[in-house]
């Protein structure tokens, strides 16, 4: 009876240490699978457990039992490709030594003699084509206007549109409000929204404008001031530096004439 009680533990303890040996093996595959999991995310996936990322030539075949891939692992997507951010693109700028040149030239005496070369150019290649409107007669008046300091502009309130001169549309707004009126541009004759009207010298005649017409009267008129505050001696500054306000003036009167301009109204 010893004996066999004996083989008996012998047989209990050989069972117990295959137990462990067991839970230990379990054990550490589960601490391999939960770092395989841990390490594994869309953007930077863990090829281990994903095969089917790996390049057809790198792909190591395992021996042993393998688990179906359609319930045991889903197919993970990976992520596109951030945006690339582009590099945002800075204005330079170069002096022309010919402009500059004609600038220091009339700096020296101002004058608003269009016959200058500094002012003739100026009034060649910008004032004129941008007052150069339809309505040819009108324009040449509102030039002189602006030269003359003389023109004054007012934003157009809806009541006090001529419906007796032009033939006007009232475009219904929210809530039975007026939004705007279409009437006709004095500058070029087209049906436009005219939000401002001009007035020239000290006549009682308004002329209504469309946005792009005022534009470009206020840009001519926003160098004109410039320049008379130079010839007046109200403006500190270096030549240099009142070179290119003049040019960046200029470059305003080129955009309103091309037709671009900010509805700031």
């Amino acid at each position: 009876m010893v004996r066999e009680a004996n083989t008996k533990q012998a047989l209990s303890e050989k069972q117990l240490k295959e137990a462990h040996g067991k839970i230990d093996m379990l054990q550490a595959e589960v601490t391999a699978l939960k770092t395989l999991v841990i390490t594994s995310t869309p953007s930077s996936p863990n090829r281990e457990l994903h095969p089917q990322l790996q390049s057809p030539s790198k792909v190591v075949f395992k021996k042993g039992h393998s688990r179906n891939k359609s319930t045991s692992s889903a197919i993970v997507t990976p992520a596109p490709p951030a945006p690339q951010v582009q590099p945002v693109s800075k204005e330079s700028k170069e002096v022309d030594p010919v402009l500059f040149e004609e600038f220091q030239q009339w700096k020296e005496e101002p004058t608003l003699d269009k016959t200058c070369p500094f002012l003739e150019r100026i009034y060649r290649e910008d004032v004129w084509p941008c007052l150069s409107f339809a309505k040819r007669e009108l324009a040449q008046s509102v030039q002189d206007a602006v030269e003359n300091n003389t023109l004054s502009i007012e934003p157009a309130a809806a009541q006090t549109l001529p419906l007796v001169k032009v033939s006007a549309i009232e475009c219904g707004g929210p809530n039975g409000w007026r939004s705007q009126i279409i009437t006709k541009c004095a500058l070029t004759g087209l049906s436009k929204a005219c939000k401002h009207r001009i007035k020239l010298g000290d006549t009682g005649n308004y002329y209504y404008i469309s946005p792009s017409c005022r534009a470009r009267i206020t840009a001519v008129c926003n160098f004109f001031t410039y320049i008379r505050y130079i010839q007046q001696g109200l403006v500190r500054q270096e030549v240099e530096q009142m070179y290119w306000e003049i040019m960046r003036l200029r470059k305003e009167i080129a955009t309103a004439k091309l037709g671009l301009y900010t509805d700031d109204t």
